[in-house]
């Protein structure tokens, strides 16, 4: 059954809006813009942490989108009240035998520390 799952999760994704200028005249990212995504599978990938020079832990997501959804390489995406990364390209699924539109996997990982 591919997604909108009926008990999936929200996430949010954000990407910066219009350009603006900072006090010098150059161009900077616009404030984020949200974009809610109803429907969602979500569910752990990765975790690692790195106490050698200080605490470090990277976590990581798989989501799944419905079929569509407009997410990119450099957007961020909050899932619950944590912010991740979008790692790499998002893959759009569908099946060439029975033209089924499964979603679209994203990998999202987040470091702290």
């Amino acid at each position: 059954m591919p997604p909108p799952y009926p008990a999936g999760e929200t996430i949010t994704i954000l990407r910066p809006g219009a350009p603006t200028q900072d006090e010098y005249g150059n161009d900077v990212p616009g404030p984020d813009v949200p974009t809610p995504v109803d429907g969602c599978a979500v569910w752990p990938r990765t975790s690692s942490e790195d106490d050698q020079a200080r605490a470090q832990v990277t976590e990581g997501l798989n989501a799944v989108a419905p079929y569509g959804t407009d997410i990119r390489p450099h957007d961020r995406v909050k899932v619950g009240d944590r912010i991740y990364e979008v790692d790499g390209d998002p893959g759009e699924w569908r099946s060439p035998l029975t033209g089924t539109k499964a979603g679209v996997q994203i990998a999202l990982t987040r470091v702290t520390g």
